[in-house]
């Protein structure tokens, strides 16, 4: 029954405004108003994927990774994000270099927060 449902995502945050404006303005990414759901926002990502995202009075940030970005190159990434105002987490385990990319086996991963503190990462992907 659900194999075929195009599925979604959402996360909460504390302040709409200041979500979109982080998100379309220091990430670029394509955010629409939802206003039939109630004012959320829609966050339109590759491949087709879309993410919602709501305001909740009481939002905790999650103390997870909540949405990860494949890139082809981390370093790169990394980088243009710094430019951008970004800073990263820096994390002892798993450990995470000065610049806060982790190293130490899998896929070269770096993560950092949304104005509400929640976790995004940018994770190389070949």
């Amino acid at each position: 029954m659900l194999t075929d449902s195009p599925a979604f995502s959402g996360f909460s945050v504390d302040d709409l405004d200041r979500a979109r404006n982080f998100y379309e303005q220091t990430l670029g990414l394509q955010v629409s108003a939802v206003p039939e759901m109630g004012g959320l926002l829609r966050l339109k990502l590759g491949g087709g994927t879309d993410v919602l995202v709501y305001a909740k009075d009481d939002h905790v940030p999650a103390t997870f990774t909540v949405l990860n970005f494949p890139v082809a190159d981390v370093e790169k990434a990394v980088d243009e994000l710094i430019g951008r105002g970004i800073t990263f987490q820096q994390y002892e385990n798993p450990p995470t270099d000065e610049k806060g990319i982790m190293r130490a086996g899998g896929p070269l991963i770096a993560w950092f927060t949304d104005p509400a503190g929640n976790v995004f990462s940018v994770i190389q992907q070949d």
